[in-house]
C-alpha cells in the first residue's frame, strides 16, 4: 500500500484500518502525527522521505517502523526507471553545468544519513534497469586503461578490438576514457568497415585528452557522434562517480553509472558471459584481472569465460600479472580458458572460438 497524501494517510484508518504493517508512506509532513499513528500497527511499515521531528522518528521505530530519510534532495533520481544515455549525462555545457558534474560534485561532500539512502536507491534502480537491459543479450567486457589517449596506437587497437568484437556480441567497458572509450567507438562501428573507423579515429585525435580540455574533449565526440551511421549496435558503459574525474565517454550507446564503485566492479565482472579481454593498464585493470580470476577460479566449468590478456610484454614485465595467474589457473576448471596474446587479432579469435 502506497500512500502518498494526507487524505489517503487519513481516510483508511477513519475507515477501520487497526494496521499499517505493509503500508509505504512516502514524502508527507507528519510533524505532530507520532502520537496518534503508534495508536495502530506500525510493524512492517515504512515512511520514506517523510518530515518527522527527531523525537516523534524515535516513537514511530520504536514502535516497529522503519523510517528512512528524504533521499530526493540529491542530484540523483533515487528511483530511476532505466539505463543513460550520454545526452542524459552530458545535458548542459560547459560541462561543469551537466547533470553527471553536478552529482560528482555532490559525491564528494561527506554523506549523511539520507545522502547514503539516495545512493543506495539509485544504484539498486540502476541494477535493475541494467538486469531489464541485458536480456537476452551475450556481453563480451574490453577492461584498459583510462590513461590511453586519442590518437595512440593503443587507442586505435582498442577501437578496432570494439569494432570485431560487436559484429558478434554486446561490447562492455567500463565507460571512462582511454581504451574504455576507443572500444566503445569500435563497437558502435561494428557493422562497417575499417575506413570509418579510421575516419573516426582521425577526428576524435583533435583533441587527445579530457585533461584540462573537457569542454572540447566532449565537442568533438559529440561532433563524430553526429556523422555516424545509424547501425543498432549496442554497446555498454559501466563506469562509476567514483571515478569522476574522469569523465564517462560519449560512445557507449547506454550507461549504466554507480555511485559505488565496488558494486559498479562486480557488475561489470558478472554481465561479461563471453569473456573479457584486458587491454594494457595500471592498478584498476589489475584489480579486474584478478577479480575475474577470483570467479573463475571458484567457478565451475558452466560459469567460466574466456580471460584473454593482451600484450605479453606489459603482462610479463610492466605489470607481471600474468605469471601469479597463470600459476592460479594451475590445475584448475579455468587453466584453458586463460590467455596471453599479442594482438587484438589473436583476442577476438580466442574469444570467438
Amino acid at each position: 500500500m502506497h500512500v502518498d497524501s494526507l487524505a489517503e494517510l487519513d481516510q483508511r484508518p477513519a475507515h477501520g484500518a487497526t494496521s499499517l504493517g505493509s503500508w509505504s508512506v512516502h514524502g508527507l509532513d507528519l510533524r505532530g502525527r507520532a502520537a496518534e499513528l503508534v495508536e495502530r500497527d506500525l510493524v512492517g511499515a515504512t515512511f520514506l522521505g517523510c518530515r518527522i521531528e527527531p523525537h516523534e522518528e524515535s516513537a514511530l521505530a520504536a514502535a516497529g517502523a522503519l523510517v528512512l530519510p528524504d533521499a530526493t534532495h540529491s542530484p540523483l533520481e533515487p528511483h530511476r526507471a532505466e539505463l543513460y544515455t550520454a545526452e542524459d549525462l552530458y545535458d548542459a555545457m560547459p560541462y561543469a553545468e551537466s547533470r553527471d558534474a553536478a552529482i560528482y560534485a555532490w559525491s564528494q561532500q561527506v554523506p549523511q544519513r539520507r545522502d547514503t539512502l539516495a545512493a543506495a536507491l539509485h544504484d539498486h534502480a540502476i541494477d535493475e534497469a541494467l538486469h531489464a537491459w541485458r536480456a537476452g543479450r551475450t556481453i563480451c567486457g574490453v577492461m584498459g586503461g583510462h590513461a590511453l589517449q586519442r590518437g595512440e596506437p593503443g587507442y586505435a587497437d582498442a577501437a578496432r578490438l570494439g569494432q570485431l568484437l560487436g559484429r558478434d556480441r554486446v561490447v562492455a567497458t567500463g565507460g571512462g576514457p582511454g581504451a574504455m572509450e576507443a572500444a566503445n567507438l569500435g563497437a558502435r562501428l561494428a557493422s562497417e568497415d575499417g575506413s570509418a573507423l579510421e575516419s573516426a579515429l582521425e577526428r576524435v585525435a583533435a583533441v587527445s585528452s579530457f585533461a584540462g580540455r573537457i569542454d572540447d574533449w566532449v565537442r568533438v565526440a559529440r561532433a563524430v557522434l553526429a556523422d555516424l551511421p545509424h547501425t543498432g549496435q549496442d554497446t555498454l558503459g559501466v563506469p562509476t562517480w567514483f571515478y569522476g574525474h574522469e569523465p564517462s565517454n560519449l560512445f557507449a550507446t547506454v550507461i549504466a553509472k554507480y555511485v559505488a564503485n565496488a558494486l559498479r566492479e562486480a557488475v561489470l565482472l558478472e554481465i561479461c558471459d563471453a569473456g573479457i579481454v584486458f587491454l594494457p593498464g595500471a592498478a584498476g585493470t589489475v584489480q579486474e584481472v584478478f577479480q575475474d580470476a577470483c570467479e573463475n577460479y571458484y567457478g565451475d566449468q558452466a560459469e567460466i569465460a574466456p580471460m584473454v590478456l593482451v600484450g605479453r610484454r606489459h603482462w610479463t614485465e610492466t605489470v607481471p600479472a600474468w605469471p601469479l595467474l597463470q600459476r592460479l589457473a594451475q590445475g584448475r576448471v579455468m587453466e584453458h580458458r586463460v590467455h596471453l596474446v599479442d594482438t587484438v587479432d589473436e583476442a577476438v579469435g580466442i574469444i570467438g572460438s
